[in-house]
């Protein structure tokens, strides 16, 4: 397989593309650095089977010359800072809905016609149901990232309809382990690297969150590719259980081994457009034949242990 990755050098991205190497592929990354990091990509640039182009999803001719020859595009490269979404409100549409655009127009003047996409959970706002499934009733967005997101599945939907496209759309909890660069994990870390002695938390602490591992993310992604011979593959990726905010924060002090006063933010988001409650139905990705390896708790003490062997992340990212 000959695959194009879009933000191959960030977090997910760069798993993404080690993973690919490691199975015999070929795969090219197209990125332009603005979050992800060239050190994701070392390893991967010591095989001749790799190939990187730093480019931006606003330049379609640049895309199109960069994905000719590739079979399949996987499409990672988004703005993901759902927290200040608010402070730059256009950034979600011209990185995630027109960034995906973009994509897809280079795909079609090129010849391409499969791709995989990096969506999210959000994009149920605050849903009724839960575990929330696939199917489930769209509430009203809560967060441009969510919108901008499910702008993208739309146009990936209507170019599947309307160009004979193949696609898989999947809906991630967030996602924690090796790599991670953003989040709440990275932020407690951070701070408590400030100051050991306190540690303030957003919101009440009882919010509920799902997590998943990265290489369990990136299975569920290979598989269903595999797998999935439908002309849209839409599937919620996540754990089958949740943990508060506060629960995740004892984990996080218990591995660095600190007894921080903890304080709240108060009320039931962290910020405008936070969802209280995140918890997907995943029993689509299961038919398949995948289940996640790690649970909630082994990806956030997996993750910190990475960030304290790796604190060069916590220094690039000020």
């Amino acid at each position: 397989m000959r695959a194009f990755v879009t933000g191959g050098a960030g977090f997910i991205g760069s798993t993404l593309v080690d993973r690919l190497i490691g199975e015999g592929h070929e795969v090219r990354v197209y990125d332009n650095l603005s979050t992800g990091s060239e050190r994701f990509l070392e390893r991967a640039a010591e095989s001749s089977r790799f190939s990187f182009v730093k480019g931006d999803l606003g330049d379609v001719d640049a895309l199109r010359r960069a994905m000719t020859g590739s079979e399949i595009v996987f499409h990672l490269a988004a703005n993901a800072d759902v927290r200040f979404g608010l402070e730059h409100p256009r950034k979600d549409l011209d990185e995630n809905t027109i960034g995906t655009f973009n994509v897809l127009e280079a795909m079609r003047l090129s010849g391409l016609r499969r791709i995989a996409f990096s969506s999210t959970g959000s994009v149920y706002g605050e849903p009724a149901v839960f575990p929330t499934p696939e199917d489930a009733p769209f509430p009203r967005q809560t967060s441009l990232y969510g919108a901008s997101k499910l702008a993208g599945e739309a146009l990936i939907q209507a170019y599947t309809e309307g160009f004979g496209f193949q696609a898989w759309v999947f809906r991630f909890v967030s996602i924690l382990g090796e790599r991670y660069s953003h989040g709440h994990v990275f932020d407690f870390v951070k701070a408590l690297r400030r100051d050991p002695s306190q540690l303030r938390i957003l919101g009440d602490g009882r919010q509920r969150k799902s997590y998943l591992y990265v290489g369990d993310c990136i299975s569920a992604i290979l598989l269903a590719v595999e797998r999935s011979r439908d002309r849209l593959t839409l599937l919620n990726l996540g754990t089958d259980e949740y943990c508060e905010v506060d629960q995740s924060a004892r984990w996080i002090c218990e591995e660095l081994g600190l007894h921080p006063s903890v304080s709240h933010g108060g009320g039931s988001r962290g910020w405008v457009g936070d969802s209280p409650f995140i918890f997907l139905d995943c029993g689509r990705a299961r038919s398949l034949g995948w289940a996640p390896r790690l649970g909630i708790r082994d990806a956030v003490v997996r993750t910190v242990r990475y960030l304290v062997d790796n604190a060069w992340i916590m220094e690039e990212r000020r």
